[in-house]
């Protein structure tokens, strides 16, 4: 899995989690037994400069009107045909955490705590990762913003 693989080299501490295919962060966290706060889902939006990745709790959905305004233009979810387009090496649907795998911007909600452990969706609706949202940053070094409607 390019995830997988992707953590490894970076030498970043992750747990991979298999569990029965879940097709939405909310059936994610039920499948493996944690809150759906703990459970990080992916978007990928098109922005003013194109596509980027917005990271949130599950239990939220996106504020495209705060990130119009805080972007500096208009901020809309992506098509599914968008995404198949983007992640071509995962299956059908699924979004990567993983901007810099993608040569895509990230951002990521400021309700998720540094310290906080997330789960992510990885390359298939049958497998997530459990990392720490400080790593996720380390790594990733995304953009910190206000945009989860609580």
């Amino acid at each position: 899995m390019r995830v997988l693989q992707f953590l490894s080299a970076q030498q970043i501490s992750f747990e991979p989690l298999v569990h029965p295919p879940a097709y939405t962060a909310q059936k994610r966290a039920k499948n493996l037994h944690v809150s759906g706060k703990q459970v990080a889902k992916t978007v990928l939006l098109v922005g003013p400069d194109g596509y980027l990745l917005a990271i949130l709790p599950a239990t939220h959905p996106v504020d495209t009107a705060a990130l119009t305004r805080k972007l500096g233009g208009f901020v809309r979810l992506a098509t599914d045909e968008e995404i198949g387009e983007v992640f071509q090496d995962c299956e059908w649907g699924v979004v990567a955490p993983f901007g810099a795998l993608y040569g895509l911007p990230t951002i990521l909600d400021d309700s998720l705590s540094s310290e906080s452990w997330i789960v992510f969706e990885a390359n298939t609706h049958a497998e997530a990762i459990r990392m720490r949202c400080r790593d996720f940053e380390q790594l990733e070094k995304p953009q910190r913003l206000s945009f989860a409607v609580a």
